[in-house]
């Protein structure tokens, strides 16, 4: 197949975009490669992916709509995984504008591109954040969203409604998928793992919000991309058993679903952070700080949905995947210290 993978210098997007080249997939990359973060690192992971052959690379902006109607039109993918956003939502608090350009009228031109290109498939990211004030755990996508605690949150809640609305009237197939915590290899340097081992490794304290009293679904990147494989090749169909009178939130008379893709199995802060200490060797200098405003307490995936409809469970352990990233940080960054070595 081809397929368009946006965001495709970023986290989850290089990962998506090499298991696909992997498995005799063509891909087109699309990233506009901003300074959110080192543009070195995207650069890196773009040049991996295009030792490929089947790969081809497009620099663009999301709300450019005249560039991205150009890609689908040239390009003609038959399948989208849309990656692309503004990430974080601390972020979000500071400068929600670039929210609404990136996330919501850059998925918009995504959108428009599928419908008036005949795309099989548009598989987007969604985000636990849609949860916000939902106390209910584990979160289902059964589950009410109409809380979001952040402004990154509120527009990935926008996202599902707008997909659903395409999914309604052209009959675009559409399936979100709400990640939960994702850490691994390659991982954003503003993402917890990134910030404690970078600190931990300078000799810096650690910021520990609401007294390390905190748990999250961590979710290892392999667990993630094993997911979004499997779905991009199933597209859906619409939901006979839907009702209007009792309607389910996580699919549709139209061709849409919801998926959460998590360990379904929260860890606390600290017991995170001790895993970091076990394979660096060092003790962390901890700076206990309280709740942070558009945060939340705790998430859970309920990934039962996941299992039924792919026969897929999410499989990774923290020790094994903050082993990986370890290894893969102590590599990348060149660390010396006589402190520890590359664990095989």
């Amino acid at each position: 197949m081809k397929i368009l993978v946006t965001g495709a210098a970023g986290f989850i997007g290089f990962h998506t975009s090499q298991r696909l080249l992997e498995s005799g997939h063509e891909v087109i990359g699309l990233d506009n490669l901003n300074d959110y973060y080192d543009i070195n690192l995207k650069n890196d992971r773009l040049n991996i992916l295009r030792k490929f052959e089947s790969f081809s690379f497009r620099k663009n902006n999301l709300e450019d709509k005249e560039g991205i109607d150009r890609i689908f039109r040239e390009d003609r993918p038959q399948r989208v995984i849309h990656l692309a956003a503004q990430a974080g939502v601390r972020y979000s608090i500071e400068h929600p504008e670039v929210y609404i350009q990136s996330n919501i009228i850059g998925t918009f031109n995504i959108l428009e591109g599928c419908r008036h290109n005949k795309v099989e498939h548009l598989v987007y990211a969604s985000s636990s954040s849609v949860y916000g004030l939902n106390t209910n755990y584990p979160f289902s996508v059964q589950d009410d969203v109409s809380h979001p605690v952040s402004f990154y949150g509120a527009t990935k809640v926008s996202n599902e409604l707008m997909a659903h609305s395409y999914s309604h009237l052209y009959g675009i197939p559409t399936t979100g998928l709400r990640f939960f915590t994702v850490y691994g290899p390659w991982g954003r340097p503003d993402m917890a793992l990134f910030l404690f081992t970078r600190n931990i490794l300078a000799a810096k304290p650690i910021d520990v919000y609401n007294h390390g009293e905190m748990e999250r679904d961590f979710t290892y990147i392999d667990d993630i991309i094993e997911g979004i494989y499997r779905i991009v090749q199933k597209a859906p169909q619409s939901d006979s058993d839907w009702s209007g009178d009792n309607p389910n939130p996580a699919s549709s008379s139209a061709p849409y679903r919801l998926y959460n893709i998590g360990s379904n199995s929260p860890i606390q802060l600290m017991d995170y952070v001790r895993e970091i200490e076990n394979n660096l060797g060092i003790k962390a200098e901890l700076n206990m700080m309280p709740m942070q405003s558009g945060d939340v307490k705790k998430s859970h995936a309920d990934v039962s949905d996941l299992i039924r409809d792919f026969d897929y469970t999410p499989e990774w352990t923290i020790e094994k995947g903050i082993k990986k990233f370890i290894n893969w940080y102590l590599d990348y960054y060149q660390v010396k210290s006589p402190y520890f070595s590359i664990q095989k």
